[in-house]
C-alpha cells in the first residue's frame, strides 16, 4: 500500500471534495482518497504508488488544480 498527500487548489465546499473524491478515485488501483477542505489537502490510499501526473490530471478534470 502506498499513501501519499497533495495540495490542491481551488476547494471550497463539500461539493468540491466530492468532485475531487470521484475522478481521483477512478485511477486504477486507488483504495480511498480522504479530501480536506480547509487545508486543501488530499491523501490518497493505494495499491500501488500512483505518477503525480495521472493525480494531477483527475484533479484537473474535477476542475481543480494540484499545486503540490
Amino acid at each position: 500500500m502506498a499513501e501519499t498527500t497533495y495540495t490542491v487548489e481551488g476547494m471550497t465546499c463539500g461539493h468540491c471534495a466530492t468532485s475531487v473524491r470521484e475522478e481521483v478515485s477512478e485511477l486504477d488501483g486507488v483504495r480511498n482518497v480522504d479530501v480536506d477542505v480547509e487545508s486543501g489537502r488530499v491523501t490518497v490510499t493505494s495499491d500501488t504508488p500512483l505518477t503525480t501526473d495521472a493525480v494531477a490530471a483527475a484533479v484537473t478534470e474535477a476542475g481543480y488544480r494540484l499545486v503540490a
